[in-house]
């Protein structure tokens, strides 16, 4: 049975969520640690002989020390590359919060050190007309870990979304400042200091813009130890 369970969201689409998340599993990795990866619904996947795929979720499936069949590490695929509720209404497909805790915990009973399960754009990206993501890791009662991409807007953004987390009634476990964009915003380093003040949780670290970088490469600018502390 896994360990430690941590549900990873960001603060809009397009933050890095995926790129952080492998970066995770390849620094548990580093630390000898036993790891699994998935993300549970994933839209904008591609067809192959094999199926519908998502890079997202094969990014995933390539970082986690344990060997699993696609469909584990990504049970719903759609491809419209738009939002999740809207692709699955496409496809004739519901989704429901239920089904989504369903694959997590069957995930949670494999052997491992970490289960990290990336979600879909922010916090409340919406499943169905009823439910929204965030209604997963309450469920499953996991902490969470934010990824903030480091542009205009991210302070309003971390912080309502932190604020979110919390009134979930969910630990935020740590976040990570990422940059999602080769150009650096203005005055960051004022944007990293108001953070780290008024946050209150650690931050795991700061990940710069590598064009073409792998997960393995980005691990070293994280700091995954208190993501295991008891």
């Amino acid at each position: 049975m896994a360990k430690t369970t941590l549900f990873v969201t960001g603060t809009d689409t397009a933050v890095g969520k995926t790129m952080v998340s492998a970066a995770i599993l390849e620094a548990a990795k580093a630390a000898g640690k036993r790891t699994l990866g998935m993300k549970p619904i994933a839209s904008g996947c591609e067809s192959t002989p094999e199926g519908l795929r998502n890079g997202d979720a094969l990014i995933l499936q390539r970082a986690a020390t344990e060997m699993l069949a696609y469909d584990l590490v990504n049970p719903i695929a759609l491809a419209p590359a738009i939002a999740p509720h809207v692709a699955a209404a496409q496809a004739g497909r519901n989704i429901s919060a239920g089904r989504l805790v369903g694959f997590c915990r069957g995930m949670q009973m494999r052997p491992a050190d970490l289960l990290l399960i990336e979600g879909a754009g922010g916090w409340r990206v919406p499943l169905n007309d009823r439910e929204t993501y965030s209604a997963v890791p309450r469920e499953l009662g996991v902490p969470v870990v934010l990824v903030i991409a480091l542009r205009l807007g991210c302070i309003n953004q971390a912080l309502l979304t932190a604020e979110a987390i919390r009134n979930d009634g969910l630990v935020l476990a740590g976040w990570v400042a990422n940059h999602a964009e080769p150009v650096a915003m203005s005055c960051e380093q004022e944007t990293l200091d108001y953070l780290m003040e008024h946050i209150q949780a650690p931050c795991l670290g700061v990940v710069p813009w590598i064009e073409g970088a792998e997960p393995e490469t980005l691990s070293g600018y994280l700091g995954v130890d208190v993501l295991f502390e008891n």
